[in-house]
């Protein structure tokens, strides 16, 4: 259950002000249908955060040790700093194509995420609870929880939420994970 919920709340406050988070409104004003937009990102989450947790797993279990967990705590807050850098979404991503809603979301969002910080983020998280499952579902809600508003809110959220204050918090998240992680590897 400690996967599942640190795999959400990570994810959940990552994705805030991400340039996924920003196609998910670009799409929303194009298309202006949430259904196909909102199943198309719960897909290509599950299958890009599956793909990227399992990652992790399997790289913990050939990295096993002290140093490699130094190595997980440190990536948190290499991550903590990345969160602080306002992510923008280049005129190069923004090109959607004639397809329809679903499948430009679909293949839009697998591929953007692909090197993204919440997929860095999902990898890490795998190699650290070892759980595909439970971090796949977390990192998934947590997208889920980012992005649904989005698409359904829009502009409206971006012209309320002070998205800095919101990556401040989420930057301070990943910082005391991966304080903690050191403690706990050195203890």
């Amino acid at each position: 259950m400690e996967a599942f919920l640190t795999s959400t709340l990570v994810v959940a406050l990552a994705e805030i002000g991400d340039k996924t988070q920003l196609l998910a409104i670009v799409l929303a004003a194009r298309f202006r249908r949430p259904i196909p937009i909102i199943a198309g990102i719960l897909i290509a989450t599950l299958a890009n955060h599956c793909l990227a947790a399992l990652v992790g797993e399997r790289a913990s279990f050939l990295l096993d040790g002290d140093w490699f967990r130094y190595i997980v705590a440190g990536t948190f807050i290499l991550m903590a700093g990345w969160t602080l850098i306002p992510d923008t979404l280049e005129e190069k991503d923004q090109k959607i194509g004639s397809m329809g809603a679903f499948a430009s979301t679909l293949i839009s969002f697998f591929l953007v995420e692909m090197g993204d910080k919440t997929q860095l983020a999902t990898i890490t998280l795998g190699a650290q609870f070892k759980s595909v499952l439970w971090v796949t579902a977390g990192t998934t809600l947590g997208m889920m929880i980012a992005n649904v508003p989005a698409v359904l809110l829009g502009q409206k959220i971006i012209d309320k939420v002070p998205l800095a204050l919101v990556r401040a918090i989420a930057a301070a998240m990943f910082a005391i994970i991966g304080v903690w992680l050191f403690i706990k590897t050195m203890t």
